[in-house]
Formats: C-alpha cells, structure tokens, sequence
C-alpha cells in the first residue's frame, strides 16, 4: 500500500469512526464505551487496548473500527510472509512449504476481510440470517487460516528464526480478528437463525440421465426429482478419446470467477486411476466433478508429513473454490499409517458437496478445514483424528471406517478445531454408521476407536442418529492432552443406535452433554449449514431436520 493509500485509508476510518449515526431506541446503536462493548469479547483487555474510547461510538462503530484495522494488519502480514519467502535460501524444503501455506492462507484473509468490511460499512443493523450466516462464516475462516499457519510454523520450524518474527505478529492479528467476530456476532447477527425443516422427497441417483449429460446438455439430473443447471461439459479419459488425459488439464479449461447462475463446469472423468495431485483455486468456482463411481475413478497420491509435506501440502485433492461438488469418485492418500499425517482430501471451499465418494487414507484422512461443507452417503477411512478441521460440516448418511492403525496408538475418530467460541463451526454426524474396517475388524491387535478428541480449545462435535458398532468405547471421548479443553468444548449425542451408543459410562466432562430433540435440531442441515438456502441447488438429497 503506498503511502498517500495509506493517509486516504487512515482518513477515511477516522470519517466514517466519528460520522455514524446513532440511534437511542436500538441498543446497538446507543453509545457505549469501549471498556463495556469488550466485555462482550474472549479477550477483554486485548480487546481494550486496540479500540478507540470514543464514548459516542456504538457497536456498529467499534466492529466496522476492528474489521477495518485487521484488514489492514492482514495486508501487513501478507507482506511480512512475502519477505521470508524472497529471503528463503538457508531454510528447509519443508519451512519452505509452511511459509506458502501462510502466504496462501493470508491472501484468503485479505479477500475474506474485504468482503466483510464491504458488509459492515452498509448497515447499522442485524442481516438477514443468510447473510449474517455468509459474513460469520468469513470471520471464522479468518481465525481458523491464522491457527493453521501457525500450526505449520511450529511443526516445521524448530529452531528456525522466521517461526519466531510471524509467531507474534500472528497472535496479535489472531486477537484482533477474533475482536472483529465478536463485535460482529452482537452487532450483526440475529439472535435466532431463520432456518426451516424441510423434507424433501426421496432421491436416487439415475447414472444414466448423467451419462447422457455428456452430450453437453444445459441440465442434468443429480437427484431423481432435482436437476441441476450446467454451462459446459468436459470429459477426462486417461487413454484418449475425451477433451483431456489429465483432470489438471480440465480444472485449468474450467472459467474463471463464474457465477452460480452460470451454471456448474462439469468434468465428467471415466473410470481409471489417476494419479495426480490437483488443487482448485478460489477463482474456479461452480465446478462440478462426476466419476464413474466408487472405486471406479480414482484420484490417488502418497504424500505425508514423514516425507516432508506439510499436513496441507500432503494433501492428494485441494478445493478452495466456492460451490464445488464432487460426485462418485474415490479419493486416496496411500502413504500408509507409517507415515503419519497424509491427507487425501483438503477442503477448504465454501458450500461444498461431496456426495457419493470415497475418501480413503490413515492418519489426518480428511480435513475439513474451514467455511460450510456437505457430505453425502460418502464413505470415509482412516485411523486417527481422520476427519478434522475447523468447517461448519454436516456429515449425512456417510460411512465411517476406522483402519489399523500403528501399533500403540488408539483412533479417534474426530479431532475438531474450533479455536473461539463465538465462531459457527463444528463436526455434525448425522445419521451416519460407525464401524470397523476390514484390517481393524480382521486384527488381534487391541486397537481402542473414540467418537474424537479436542484437537482446540472450544472443539465442538455431535453424533446424531448415527449407528455406533462395537469398536467404540464406552467412554466414547478421548483427552487431547489432560484436561485442555474439556470445560470448553461441546461434545454432545443424541438418539444414537447400535453397541456402541450406550451413554450410561461416557466421560464426564463439563463439555460433554446427551442433549435432546431440540438442541440436536441446531446441528441439522436445515439448521447448521442453513442448507435450504443453497443445497436445492446441487441437486444432492439431504434431510434438512431429524429422521
């Protein structure tokens, strides 16, 4: 930023600071001082020392104050990551590899901090549930890239200097950011989210009407009942005979910045085993990727953390970009449990869809990193914390398989991040099986598998409906380390059926809850994901409330 930018921005916060108006008959919009508007945040006194004490300021004016000056902090971060990247030659392959993955991650904070100042500089009231959904959801992606660049850093970076000058400026943007969601959460969003139950009529895949898809037909049905608008097809055939040999080559065709009136860009990849590793960036929005079916298209890679990845660089498939659906595809990381962390799937793109895919590896299977995602009589393998993340997810009829893992150690099953409490994050397993695979369920080796484990402070998980076999143990939970978090995270069951579903001998933290209709329905599609709002769309079946 240049610095007559830089006076103009500075000019124009403390305008816009001093200039809103207030109203007396809206709490929100008396004036308050900013010792008592922080008492509202998780760190008061950070809180404090970064607000200005303008006593005819209200909340309005304090969160536009905060989401203004992290932008601005973030613009300053990304500058600092560019500055250890062009100084890199006496670094590590892998703190290499962890400085891109900060860089990356900062970049979507600037991106996600401009779509959110752009919101909270219209308005001095609450939004709809839509859009206050859409701005919360930005906010929390912002704190969860923080905490994944700085696990990165501590992971790869020992002894090296460049951990040491981010590690700080990360925390104290990590404060800022998390003041910003705060003040949005009183400002801004509605005390109730205006979700509705919705029961759709049973759907079923009709692998026909796909196939003739690839005629380059505008529609195409997903469901039975549900088609879904699709502006061009492409077809991937490894041995010839389509538009491409490579899925790279067609993400690459696919437009760029589209709308979601565009319609779906469609890859049709046929049966084979491809072995590439493919990142969809956040200008490749609205694509659509349709196999042949479970363990007919498969993508595959062996990265891992043991080989010198980072837990995000291992990653066989990375999708940033919004409104992405997968459809009848195995994913794989083959690295094996050796090899510790090896992620087959990286998500990280808002209302995302995987429905009818396989995603299959051992350690860290998948990471449902941040934003809103869907997942749909899927099948998912691995050994410990093998889905994890801090995304607000809802998991639907999938299968769940836990693997052998090494010998000593245990699987749990989740390992949700969630970092603040005020972010709208969460693991929701709804109506999905719980069971051993064929390696565990074949071994003499005693392997103990736990629902999850608080892998952050504030970790949220719900098992709802769900069938749990005999492999889990009747405690059910697992400590991270001691009692970190077992005050503050929200593990919680409801109505669930099969061995291991007994609540009676659960742990019995302050965190932990047997919860009934009512608070389970916040976890439902309908609910957490305000789904009705943008799954009809895909064309994917869900139920939106309780079964």
């Amino acid at each position: 930023m240049t610095s007559s930018n830089k006076l103009l921005f500075s000019l124009i916060l403390v305008l816009s600071f001093l200039g809103s108006p207030s109203f007396a008959d809206d709490p929100l919009n008396t004036p308050v001082s900013s010792g008592t508007i922080c008492k509202s945040t998780p760190d008061p006194s950070f809180c404090k020392s970064v607000l200005p004490n303008n006593h005819t300021a209200n909340v309005y004016d304090y969160g536009r104050f905060s989401v203004r000056k992290s932008l601005s902090q973030s613009y300053k971060f990304l500058k600092l990551v560019d500055k250890y990247l062009r100084h890199s030659s006496t670094l590590s392959r892998t703190a290499i590899l962890a400085l891109k993955d900060c860089h990356s991650l900062a970049e979507l904070n600037i991106n996600f901090l401009s779509s959110s100042f752009d919101t909270v500089s219209n308005t001095n009231d609450t939004l709809s549930s839509s859009k206050a959904e859409d701005i919360q959801t930005l906010l929390s992606a912002i704190l969860t890239n923080q905490d994944t660049c700085l696990d990165g850093l501590k992971a790869t970076a020992s002894a090296w200097s460049v951990k040491k000058g981010l590690s700080v400026p990360l925390s104290n943007d990590t404060k800022l950011y998390s003041v910003s969601l705060a003040l949005f959460t009183q400002g801004w969003v509605p005390k109730k989210k205006n979700g509705k139950t919705w029961h759709p009529k049973k759907k079923h895949i009709n692998k026909s009407v796909i196939y003739e898809s690839m005629s380059r037909r505008k529609l195409i049905q997903i469901g039975k009942d549900e088609e879904v608008l699709v502006r061009e097809t492409v077809v991937v055939n490894k041995n010839g005979g389509g538009n491409f040999t490579t899925i790279n080559d067609a993400i690459n065709a696919a437009p760029n910045n589209s709308a979601a009136s565009d319609g779906y860009f469609l890859i049709y990849v046929t049966a084979g085993v491809y072995q590439e590793y493919l990142s969809i960036a956040t200008n490749k929005p609205y694509l659509l990727m349709i196999g042949d079916g479970i363990s007919q298209t498969i993508i595959t890679g062996n990265r891992s953390v043991v080989d010198g990845w980072t837990t995000m660089s291992s990653a066989t498939f990375t999708v940033r970009g919004q409104g992405f659906m997968a459809m009848n595809i195995t994913f794989r990381n083959t690295a094996g449990a050796i090899k510790q962390q090896a992620v087959a799937v990286l998500n990280m793109a808002d209302l995302s869809t995987f429905f009818s895919c396989s995603i299959e590896a051992y350690q860290d299977t998948l990471f449902a990193h941040s934003l809103r995602q869907f997942y749909r009589d899927c099948d998912i393998y691995g050994t410990v914390d093998f889905i994890f993340g801090n995304a607000a997810a809802v998991f639907q009829n999938n299968n769940f398989y836990a693997r052998l893992p090494m010998k000593g150690q245990f699987n749990p099953i989740t390992a949700q991040g969630r970092t603040d409490p005020n972010q709208n994050t969460g693991i929701s397993i709804h109506n999905c099986t719980i069971r051993a695979a064929y390696d565990l369920a074949s071994s003499n080796f005693p392997v103990k598998t736990f629902l999850g484990r608080p892998w952050k402070q504030y970790s949220r998980t719900v098992y709802v409906q769900s069938f749990m076999d005999s492999l889990v143990e009747p405690a059910g939970w697992h400590d991270w380390n001691g009692d970190f978090g077992l005050d503050t995270l929200y593990y919680a069951e409801y109505n669930n059926r099969g061995p291991g579903s007994n609540t009676t001998t659960r742990v019995t933290w302050p965190g932990y809850h047997v919860i009934n209709a009512t608070d389970a329905a916040n976890f439902t599609v309908s609910n957490f994901l305000l789904g009705d709002h943008w799954l009809p769309q895909t064309g994917v079946p869900y139920n939106g409330g309780l079964i």
